[in-house]
């Protein structure tokens, strides 16, 4: 998938405009970023386009997982987007859907294993039997 694709079904997902789309998914992978190994999000980072690879490239001192539950995921979100937390749970779900169209379905399922099970509400829609386009 290309950047402008990804950045356009975030935005049809969260009905905004191309610029808030491409805020709440850089917040988004930003914080993602923070809470996966810096292994798993190079892994990510090596499937998405290169607009998106920029965010997620972790430095040699985030190797470690960030430990924080999905209410600190949306807030941290949330801020950086400068949206409200709902709108910033939302954007989240939208952006794992993306993600999960765009990355194969071995590479999602990597990401997520890395998540603790109070993220399910923003996983599991892009986990729905059709919601997603599947991907080898």
């Amino acid at each position: 998938m290309n950047y402008d694709t990804f950045v356009d079904q975030v935005a049809r997902r969260t009905a905004t405009s191309s610029e808030q789309a491409v805020a709440l998914t850089r917040a988004t992978l930003e914080t993602l970023a923070e809470r996966l190994t810096g292994g798993e999000a190079l892994d990510l980072a090596a499937q998405l386009p290169k607009p998106l690879q920029l965010v997620l490239n972790p430095s040699p001192s985030t190797e470690s997982a960030q430990r924080f539950g999905s209410a600190e995921f949306v807030a941290r979100v949330a801020l950086r987007a400068g949206v409200t937390e709902p709108a910033a749970r939302d954007a989240a779900r939208a952006v794992f859907v993306t993600l999960r169209e765009a990355v194969s379905g071995g590479e999602f399922d990597d990401v997520v294993v890395q998540l603790p099970r109070d993220y399910r509400d923003m996983v599991e829609p892009a986990m729905a039997p059709g919601a997603t386009l599947r991907r080898p």
